[in-house]
């Protein structure tokens, strides 16, 4: 499968351990972002580091409102919510961060700069969201509309559920099989 690390801190499932170094995924993201930007000729502006800064924040999917209000709370003003979602537009096309439909809320993507079929594994429980981008899913999911004549203009695969860590019982015991 083609689940990507967490900065080499994840667990076998892809979900990333509870005591990893995040911050060393936002520095990493911020890094990234960085330096696509400057090859496509982009500028990764203070308030466009700032959004992917915020989207970053946790491994939890992050909706254009949270993000306003985080925004407005570190910077004491007011900000409209066109500036956000214009931003938001501008790192996805990016290919910076990734749109989780079903919950109409942002992740940052873990392979930017290049072009990849993304699926995402989403705990109801815990929040976490998980990037994956494996290619026999999108093979098959191809080969199934080519068989019916259509044509994919977008893909957007979520997988709701709940991760290892929330299946499990409290007291550390293995889940259920």
């Amino acid at each position: 499968m083609g689940a990507m690390a967490w900065s080499g801190d994840d667990s076998a499932d892809g979900f990333p351990d509870p005591h990893h170094d995040h911050g060393h995924c936002v520095a990493s993201a911020l890094q990234s972002a960085e330096a696509i930007c400057v090859a496509r000729g982009e500028k990764l502006t203070a308030l466009r580091r700032q959004v992917l800064e915020l989207v970053w924040g946790g491994h939890r999917p992050t909706g254009a409102y949270d993000i306003l209000a985080a925004m407005q709370t570190q910077t004491g003003r007011k900000i409209a919510p066109p500036t956000v979602y214009r931003t938001l537009d501008f790192l996805r096309q990016q290919g910076l961060v990734h749109r989780i439909e079903s919950l109409n809320a942002y992740v940052g993507c873990r392979a930017p700069g290049r072009p990849h079929d993304v699926q995402f594994m989403i705990c109801r429980r815990c929040g976490t969201a998980v990037e994956l981008d494996d290619r026999r899913i999108a093979r098959s999911l191809e080969a199934v509309a080519a068989a019916a004549g259509f044509v994919i203009e977008n893909r957007v695969v979520e997988l709701s559920g709940r991760c290892a860590r929330c299946v499990a019982p409290p007291d550390g015991s293995p889940g259920p099989a």
